[in-house]
């Protein structure tokens, strides 16, 4: 549990200070998070629009909602 939000990010800003990445390596290290989140299915698949006909649905049926107390 951290108790000094303060503390932290001075902590934080110094480790980012002291660990100086290469370009590749940095980038390296971003395939392969995103290559988990893909396994994980937490970023879209190869069809990114699957799905979105029920999104636009739900949007409209949220977003149609009136206020009756004069919002």
């Amino acid at each position: 549990m951290v108790k000094s939000e303060k503390r932290l990010r001075a902590f934080e800003k110094t480790q980012v200070r002291k660990e100086r990445l290469s370009y590749t390596k940095a980038l390296r290290i971003f395939e392969a998070l995103y290559k988990e989140a893909r396994n994980l299915g937490i970023l879209p698949g190869p069809n990114p629009l699957e799905g979105i006909e029920t999104d636009i649905r739900l949007a409209k049926i949220l977003n149609s909602r009136r206020c009756s107390k004069g919002c």
